[in-house]
Protein backbone atom coordinates (compact mmCIF):
# COMPACT_ATOMS: atom_id res chain seq x y z
CA UNK A 1 0.00 0.00 0.00
CA UNK A 2 1.53 3.31 -1.08
CA UNK A 3 1.51 6.58 0.83
CA UNK A 4 -1.54 7.90 -1.03
CA UNK A 5 -3.52 4.77 -0.17
CA UNK A 6 -2.54 5.07 3.49
CA UNK A 7 -3.63 8.72 3.62
CA UNK A 8 -6.95 7.80 2.04
CA UNK A 9 -7.38 4.99 4.57
CA UNK A 10 -6.73 7.39 7.46
CA UNK A 11 -9.18 9.93 6.04
CA UNK A 12 -11.80 7.22 5.55
CA UNK A 13 -11.23 5.92 9.08
CA UNK A 14 -11.68 9.41 10.49
CA UNK A 15 -14.96 9.84 8.64
CA UNK A 16 -16.28 6.41 9.61
CA UNK A 17 -14.81 5.79 13.06
CA UNK A 18 -14.48 9.13 14.86
CA UNK A 19 -17.98 9.05 16.32
CA UNK A 20 -17.67 5.41 17.34
CA UNK A 21 -14.33 5.96 19.09
CA UNK A 22 -15.47 9.07 20.96
CA UNK A 23 -18.74 7.41 22.00
CA UNK A 24 -16.98 4.27 23.24
CA UNK A 25 -14.49 6.31 25.29
CA UNK A 26 -17.22 8.55 26.69
CA UNK A 27 -19.12 5.51 27.88
CA UNK A 28 -16.02 4.05 29.52
CA UNK A 29 -14.48 7.14 31.08
CA UNK A 30 -17.50 9.41 31.46
CA UNK A 31 -15.57 12.49 30.31
CA UNK A 32 -15.98 14.21 26.93
CA UNK A 33 -12.62 15.99 27.16
CA UNK A 34 -10.76 12.74 27.79
CA UNK A 35 -12.71 11.01 25.00
CA UNK A 36 -12.09 13.74 22.44
CA UNK A 37 -8.41 14.22 23.23
CA UNK A 38 -7.66 10.49 23.37
CA UNK A 39 -9.44 9.96 20.06
CA UNK A 40 -7.45 12.80 18.48
CA UNK A 41 -4.20 11.31 19.82
CA UNK A 42 -5.14 7.91 18.43
CA UNK A 43 -5.64 9.35 14.96
CA UNK A 44 -2.35 11.26 15.26
CA UNK A 45 -0.66 7.97 16.14
CA UNK A 46 -2.23 6.36 13.09
CA UNK A 47 -0.78 9.10 10.90
CA UNK A 48 2.66 8.28 12.31
CA UNK A 49 2.49 4.49 12.35
CA UNK A 50 0.26 3.31 9.54
CA UNK A 51 2.60 4.44 6.73
CA UNK A 52 5.33 2.20 8.20
CA UNK A 53 3.28 -0.60 9.80
CA UNK A 54 0.47 -0.75 7.27
CA UNK A 55 -3.26 -0.14 7.73
CA UNK A 56 -4.61 -2.60 10.33
CA UNK A 57 -7.27 -5.10 9.24
CA UNK A 58 -9.82 -3.46 11.55
CA UNK A 59 -9.00 0.27 11.72
CA UNK A 60 -11.88 1.04 14.09
CA UNK A 61 -10.77 -1.54 16.65
CA UNK A 62 -7.14 -0.37 16.38
CA UNK A 63 -8.16 3.25 16.91
CA UNK A 64 -10.44 2.41 19.85
CA UNK A 65 -7.74 0.32 21.55
CA UNK A 66 -5.11 3.00 20.99
CA UNK A 67 -7.44 5.74 22.24
CA UNK A 68 -8.24 3.72 25.37
CA UNK A 69 -4.52 3.46 26.12
CA UNK A 70 -4.07 7.19 25.55
CA UNK A 71 -6.92 7.92 27.94
CA UNK A 72 -5.48 5.65 30.62
CA UNK A 73 -2.07 7.27 30.23
CA UNK A 74 -3.63 10.70 30.69
CA UNK A 75 -5.46 9.62 33.85
CA UNK A 76 -2.24 8.15 35.22
CA UNK A 77 -0.44 11.42 34.62
CA UNK A 78 -3.13 13.22 36.59
CA UNK A 79 -2.95 10.82 39.54
CA UNK A 80 -2.19 13.42 42.15
CA UNK A 81 -5.08 12.63 44.47
CA UNK A 82 -6.44 9.40 45.83
CA UNK A 83 -9.75 9.74 43.98
CA UNK A 84 -7.81 10.05 40.72
CA UNK A 85 -5.90 6.92 41.63
CA UNK A 86 -9.13 4.99 42.16
CA UNK A 87 -10.47 6.34 38.88
CA UNK A 88 -7.38 5.07 37.06
CA UNK A 89 -7.77 1.64 38.64
CA UNK A 90 -11.39 1.45 37.57
CA UNK A 91 -10.55 1.70 33.89
CA UNK A 92 -9.12 -1.80 34.02
CA UNK A 93 -12.38 -3.24 35.39
CA UNK A 94 -15.35 -4.23 33.31
CA UNK A 95 -17.89 -1.49 32.74
CA UNK A 96 -20.51 -1.49 35.52
CA UNK A 97 -23.98 -2.57 34.42
CA UNK A 98 -26.30 0.25 33.42
CA UNK A 99 -30.08 0.37 33.09
CA UNK A 100 -30.81 -0.63 29.50
CA UNK A 101 -32.34 1.99 27.26
CA UNK A 102 -34.97 1.36 24.62
CA UNK A 103 -32.11 0.99 22.15
CA UNK A 104 -28.56 0.36 23.32
CA UNK A 105 -26.37 2.33 20.94
CA UNK A 106 -23.30 4.23 22.14
CA UNK A 107 -23.57 6.99 19.57
CA UNK A 108 -27.24 7.47 20.38
CA UNK A 109 -26.25 7.81 24.05
CA UNK A 110 -23.71 10.42 23.04
CA UNK A 111 -26.29 12.42 21.07
CA UNK A 112 -28.70 12.60 24.00
CA UNK A 113 -25.87 13.62 26.32
CA UNK A 114 -24.77 16.41 24.00
CA UNK A 115 -28.39 17.48 23.44
CA UNK A 116 -29.35 17.68 27.08
CA UNK A 117 -31.83 20.51 27.88
CA UNK A 118 -29.36 21.97 30.37
CA UNK A 119 -27.34 23.19 27.38
CA UNK A 120 -28.32 26.03 25.07
CA UNK A 121 -29.72 24.81 21.75
CA UNK A 122 -26.76 26.21 19.80
CA UNK A 123 -24.34 24.42 22.13
CA UNK A 124 -26.17 21.12 21.79
CA UNK A 125 -25.94 21.19 18.03
CA UNK A 126 -22.33 22.37 17.91
CA UNK A 127 -21.14 19.87 20.51
CA UNK A 128 -22.76 16.93 18.78
CA UNK A 129 -21.38 17.95 15.40
CA UNK A 130 -17.93 17.98 16.98
CA UNK A 131 -18.14 14.93 19.23
CA UNK A 132 -20.21 12.62 17.06
CA UNK A 133 -19.71 13.90 13.53
CA UNK A 134 -16.03 14.72 13.92
CA UNK A 135 -16.45 18.09 12.21
CA UNK A 136 -13.73 20.61 12.90
CA UNK A 137 -14.45 23.86 14.72
CA UNK A 138 -14.06 25.88 11.46
CA UNK A 139 -16.58 23.62 9.70
CA UNK A 140 -19.09 24.02 12.52
CA UNK A 141 -18.50 27.77 12.64
CA UNK A 142 -19.36 28.03 8.93
CA UNK A 143 -22.55 26.04 9.49
CA UNK A 144 -23.58 28.54 12.17
CA UNK A 145 -22.23 31.62 10.37
CA UNK A 146 -20.15 32.61 13.43
CA UNK A 147 -16.46 33.20 14.13
CA UNK A 148 -14.24 30.18 14.80
CA UNK A 149 -13.06 31.51 18.18
CA UNK A 150 -16.64 31.98 19.33
CA UNK A 151 -17.56 28.46 18.24
CA UNK A 152 -14.53 26.98 19.99
CA UNK A 153 -15.51 28.73 23.21
CA UNK A 154 -19.10 27.54 22.85
CA UNK A 155 -18.01 23.91 22.56
CA UNK A 156 -15.58 24.20 25.48
CA UNK A 157 -18.26 25.72 27.73
CA UNK A 158 -20.75 23.01 26.75
CA UNK A 159 -18.35 20.22 27.69
CA UNK A 160 -17.59 21.93 30.98
CA UNK A 161 -21.27 22.25 31.80
CA UNK A 162 -21.87 18.55 31.12
CA UNK A 163 -19.13 17.71 33.60
CA UNK A 164 -20.22 20.18 36.30
CA UNK A 165 -23.92 19.33 35.98
CA UNK A 166 -23.14 15.58 35.90
CA UNK A 167 -25.33 15.13 32.84
CA UNK A 168 -25.78 11.36 32.42
CA UNK A 169 -24.49 9.44 29.43
CA UNK A 170 -27.59 7.47 28.52
CA UNK A 171 -30.67 7.32 26.32
CA UNK A 172 -33.60 8.94 28.19
CA UNK A 173 -36.43 6.84 29.53
CA UNK A 174 -39.44 6.22 27.34
CA UNK A 175 -41.43 8.83 29.27
CA UNK A 176 -38.80 11.55 28.75
CA UNK A 177 -38.07 10.86 25.08
CA UNK A 178 -40.75 13.03 23.41
CA UNK A 179 -39.57 16.16 25.21
CA UNK A 180 -35.94 15.52 24.35
CA UNK A 181 -36.21 14.56 20.71
CA UNK A 182 -36.65 18.05 19.15
CA UNK A 183 -33.09 19.10 19.90
CA UNK A 184 -31.76 15.77 18.67
CA UNK A 185 -33.60 16.12 15.36
CA UNK A 186 -32.09 19.57 14.85
CA UNK A 187 -28.64 18.10 15.42
CA UNK A 188 -29.18 15.23 13.01
CA UNK A 189 -30.53 17.60 10.36
CA UNK A 190 -27.42 19.77 10.54
CA UNK A 191 -25.14 16.73 10.47
CA UNK A 192 -26.97 15.52 7.37
CA UNK A 193 -26.73 18.92 5.71
CA UNK A 194 -23.01 19.13 6.40
CA UNK A 195 -22.57 15.75 4.73
CA UNK A 196 -24.82 16.54 1.77
CA UNK A 197 -22.89 19.70 0.90
CA UNK A 198 -19.82 20.04 3.09
CA UNK A 199 -18.86 23.58 4.07
CA UNK A 200 -15.10 23.06 4.29
CA UNK A 201 -12.95 23.90 1.25
CA UNK A 202 -10.56 21.01 1.98
CA UNK A 203 -13.19 18.29 2.42
CA UNK A 204 -15.07 16.11 -0.02
CA UNK A 205 -17.98 18.14 -1.42
CA UNK A 206 -20.37 15.34 -0.45
CA UNK A 207 -19.58 13.30 2.69
CA UNK A 208 -21.59 10.10 2.53
CA UNK A 209 -20.26 9.07 5.95
CA UNK A 210 -22.13 11.96 7.59
CA UNK A 211 -25.35 11.57 5.61
CA UNK A 212 -25.37 7.82 6.24
CA UNK A 213 -24.74 8.32 9.96
CA UNK A 214 -27.51 10.92 10.25
CA UNK A 215 -29.93 8.56 8.48
CA UNK A 216 -28.86 5.61 10.65
CA UNK A 217 -29.40 7.51 13.88
CA UNK A 218 -32.70 8.95 12.67
CA UNK A 219 -33.89 5.41 11.95
CA UNK A 220 -32.97 4.47 15.51
CA UNK A 221 -34.95 7.38 16.90
CA UNK A 222 -37.90 6.44 14.70
CA UNK A 223 -37.77 2.95 16.25
CA UNK A 224 -37.94 4.67 19.64
CA UNK A 225 -40.80 6.99 18.64
CA UNK A 226 -42.68 5.33 15.75
CA UNK A 227 -45.71 7.63 16.14
CA UNK A 228 -43.75 10.89 16.14
CA UNK A 229 -44.58 12.72 12.92
CA UNK A 230 -41.50 14.92 12.91
CA UNK A 231 -39.15 11.96 13.31
CA UNK A 232 -40.82 10.31 10.33
CA UNK A 233 -40.73 13.61 8.45
CA UNK A 234 -37.03 14.11 9.04
CA UNK A 235 -36.26 10.57 7.96
CA UNK A 236 -38.31 11.05 4.78
CA UNK A 237 -36.58 14.36 4.10
CA UNK A 238 -33.15 12.77 4.50
CA UNK A 239 -34.01 9.80 2.29
CA UNK A 240 -35.43 11.94 -0.52
CA UNK A 241 -32.39 14.22 -0.38
CA UNK A 242 -29.89 11.37 -0.12
CA UNK A 243 -31.51 9.73 -3.15
CA UNK A 244 -30.08 12.55 -5.29
CA UNK A 245 -26.58 12.41 -3.82
CA UNK A 246 -24.79 10.64 -6.70
CA UNK A 247 -26.21 13.14 -9.18
CA UNK A 248 -25.12 16.18 -7.16
CA UNK A 249 -21.50 16.40 -8.31
CA UNK A 250 -20.29 16.01 -11.90
CA UNK A 251 -17.32 13.91 -13.01
CA UNK A 252 -15.28 17.11 -13.13
CA UNK A 253 -16.09 17.88 -9.49
CA UNK A 254 -18.69 20.58 -10.10
CA UNK A 255 -21.97 20.93 -8.23
CA UNK A 256 -25.00 19.98 -10.33
CA UNK A 257 -28.18 21.88 -9.32
CA UNK A 258 -31.51 20.09 -9.08
CA UNK A 259 -32.83 21.30 -12.43
CA UNK A 260 -29.76 19.95 -14.25
CA UNK A 261 -29.44 16.57 -12.53
CA UNK A 262 -29.75 13.22 -14.28
CA UNK A 263 -32.93 11.96 -12.67
CA UNK A 264 -32.21 8.48 -13.91
CA UNK A 265 -29.26 8.42 -11.51
CA UNK A 266 -31.45 9.03 -8.47
CA UNK A 267 -31.88 6.15 -6.02
CA UNK A 268 -35.35 4.79 -6.73
CA UNK A 269 -35.48 2.69 -3.54
CA UNK A 270 -34.77 5.67 -1.29
CA UNK A 271 -37.32 7.78 -3.15
CA UNK A 272 -39.96 5.08 -2.77
CA UNK A 273 -39.29 4.81 0.97
CA UNK A 274 -39.39 8.58 1.40
CA UNK A 275 -42.65 8.88 -0.52
CA UNK A 276 -44.18 6.11 1.57
CA UNK A 277 -43.32 7.94 4.80
CA UNK A 278 -44.81 11.19 3.46
CA UNK A 279 -48.02 9.41 2.45
CA UNK A 280 -48.27 7.70 5.84
CA UNK A 281 -48.06 11.05 7.62
CA UNK A 282 -50.64 12.64 5.31
CA UNK A 283 -52.98 9.72 5.98
CA UNK A 284 -53.02 10.50 9.71
CA UNK A 285 -54.78 13.81 9.06
CA UNK A 286 -52.63 15.47 11.72
CA UNK A 287 -51.18 18.94 11.14
CA UNK A 288 -47.64 18.50 9.82
CA UNK A 289 -44.54 19.97 11.42
CA UNK A 290 -41.53 21.61 9.80
CA UNK A 291 -39.72 18.44 8.75
CA UNK A 292 -42.88 16.86 7.38
CA UNK A 293 -43.53 19.89 5.15
CA UNK A 294 -39.94 19.93 3.93
CA UNK A 295 -40.26 16.22 3.16
CA UNK A 296 -43.47 16.88 1.23
CA UNK A 297 -41.70 19.58 -0.82
CA UNK A 298 -38.96 17.10 -1.68
CA UNK A 299 -41.59 14.49 -2.52
CA UNK A 300 -43.05 16.85 -5.12
CA UNK A 301 -39.60 17.44 -6.63
CA UNK A 302 -38.77 13.74 -6.78
CA UNK A 303 -42.18 12.85 -8.24
CA UNK A 304 -41.43 14.79 -11.44
CA UNK A 305 -39.70 12.68 -14.08
CA UNK A 306 -38.56 15.90 -15.77
CA UNK A 307 -37.93 19.28 -14.19
CA UNK A 308 -40.54 20.73 -16.57
CA UNK A 309 -43.15 18.49 -14.91
CA UNK A 310 -42.55 19.97 -11.44
CA UNK A 311 -45.75 21.14 -9.74
CA UNK A 312 -44.51 24.53 -8.62
CA UNK A 313 -47.94 25.66 -7.41
CA UNK A 314 -47.98 22.79 -4.93
CA UNK A 315 -44.43 23.60 -3.81
CA UNK A 316 -45.28 27.26 -3.22
CA UNK A 317 -48.40 26.24 -1.29
CA UNK A 318 -46.28 23.98 0.91
CA UNK A 319 -43.80 26.82 1.48
CA UNK A 320 -46.71 29.08 2.46
CA UNK A 321 -47.64 26.51 5.06
CA UNK A 322 -44.02 26.23 6.20
CA UNK A 323 -43.58 29.99 6.55
CA UNK A 324 -46.46 30.02 9.02
CA UNK A 325 -44.50 27.54 11.17
CA UNK A 326 -41.00 28.84 10.52
CA UNK A 327 -40.73 32.32 9.10
CA UNK A 328 -36.93 32.30 9.14
CA UNK A 329 -35.18 34.29 6.38
CA UNK A 330 -33.77 31.12 4.80
CA UNK A 331 -37.23 29.58 4.45
CA UNK A 332 -38.51 32.85 2.95
CA UNK A 333 -35.56 32.80 0.53
CA UNK A 334 -36.32 29.25 -0.58
CA UNK A 335 -39.97 30.17 -1.09
CA UNK A 336 -38.93 33.08 -3.30
CA UNK A 337 -36.88 30.74 -5.48
CA UNK A 338 -40.01 28.61 -6.00
CA UNK A 339 -42.14 31.70 -6.67
CA UNK A 340 -39.78 32.60 -9.52
CA UNK A 341 -40.94 29.47 -11.37
CA UNK A 342 -44.59 30.54 -11.06
CA UNK A 343 -44.70 34.32 -11.10
CA UNK A 344 -41.40 35.16 -12.76
CA UNK A 345 -37.95 36.30 -11.61
CA UNK A 346 -38.95 39.93 -11.10
CA UNK A 347 -41.51 39.06 -8.41
CA UNK A 348 -39.06 36.69 -6.76
CA UNK A 349 -36.22 39.22 -6.83
CA UNK A 350 -38.33 41.77 -4.97
CA UNK A 351 -38.89 39.21 -2.20
CA UNK A 352 -35.21 38.23 -2.12
CA UNK A 353 -34.01 41.83 -1.93
CA UNK A 354 -36.09 42.35 1.19
CA UNK A 355 -33.79 39.84 2.91
CA UNK A 356 -30.61 41.81 2.21
CA UNK A 357 -30.01 42.96 5.76
CA UNK A 358 -30.48 39.54 7.40
CA UNK A 359 -28.80 37.29 4.80
CA UNK A 360 -25.94 39.46 3.55
CA UNK A 361 -23.40 36.92 4.87
CA UNK A 362 -25.24 33.85 3.54
CA UNK A 363 -23.86 32.63 0.22
CA UNK A 364 -27.14 31.06 -0.97
CA UNK A 365 -28.79 34.47 -0.80
CA UNK A 366 -26.30 35.81 -3.33
CA UNK A 367 -26.64 32.66 -5.46
CA UNK A 368 -30.39 33.22 -5.68
CA UNK A 369 -29.94 36.90 -6.55
CA UNK A 370 -27.33 36.08 -9.19
CA UNK A 371 -29.62 33.60 -10.91
CA UNK A 372 -32.65 35.89 -10.82
CA UNK A 373 -30.65 38.86 -12.12
CA UNK A 374 -29.24 36.67 -14.91
CA UNK A 375 -32.76 35.64 -15.93
CA UNK A 376 -33.76 39.31 -16.01
CA UNK A 377 -30.85 40.16 -18.32
CA UNK A 378 -29.05 42.30 -15.73
CA UNK A 379 -25.63 40.83 -16.44
CA UNK A 380 -23.38 43.22 -14.55
CA UNK A 381 -25.44 42.96 -11.38
CA UNK A 382 -25.62 39.20 -11.77
CA UNK A 383 -21.84 38.97 -12.09
CA UNK A 384 -21.38 41.01 -8.91
CA UNK A 385 -23.79 38.71 -7.06
CA UNK A 386 -21.92 35.64 -8.33
CA UNK A 387 -18.64 37.18 -7.14
CA UNK A 388 -20.07 37.63 -3.66
CA UNK A 389 -21.48 34.10 -3.63
CA UNK A 390 -18.12 32.67 -4.68
CA UNK A 391 -16.40 34.66 -1.95
CA UNK A 392 -18.73 33.23 0.72
CA UNK A 393 -19.08 29.65 -0.58
CA UNK A 394 -16.81 27.18 1.20
CA UNK A 395 -17.47 24.09 -0.89
CA UNK A 396 -15.13 23.51 -3.85
CA UNK A 397 -17.83 21.87 -6.00
CA UNK A 398 -20.20 24.78 -5.48
CA UNK A 399 -17.43 27.30 -6.13
CA UNK A 400 -16.65 25.57 -9.44
CA UNK A 401 -20.31 25.68 -10.48
CA UNK A 402 -20.75 29.33 -9.53
CA UNK A 403 -17.55 30.32 -11.31
CA UNK A 404 -18.72 28.66 -14.51
CA UNK A 405 -22.12 30.34 -14.28
CA UNK A 406 -20.51 33.73 -13.73
CA UNK A 407 -18.09 33.26 -16.63
CA UNK A 408 -20.97 32.34 -18.94
CA UNK A 409 -22.22 35.89 -18.55
CA UNK A 410 -19.34 37.07 -20.69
Amino acid sequence: MNAVDVREAITRAHHEEWGRVVAALTRRFGDLDIAEEAAAEAFATAVERWPADGVPPNPGAWLTTTANRKAIDRIRRENKREDKHREAQMVYDDDPPEPPGAIDDERLRLIFTCCHPALAVESRVALTLRMLGGLTVPEIARAFLVQETAMGQRITRAKAKIKVARIPYRVPSTEDLPGRVTGVLAVLFLIFNEGYLATGPDTDPVRHDLTAEAIRLTRLIRALLPQDGEVAGLLALMLLTEARRTARVSASGELVPLNEQDRGAWDAALIAEGHRLVRERLATGMAPGRYQILAAINAVHTSARDVRDTDWSQIVALYDQLVRLDGSPIIVLNRAVAVAEMDGPDVALAAVDRLADTLAGYHAYHVARADLLRRLGRGAESRAAYDKAIELAGNTAETAYLTRRRDQLG
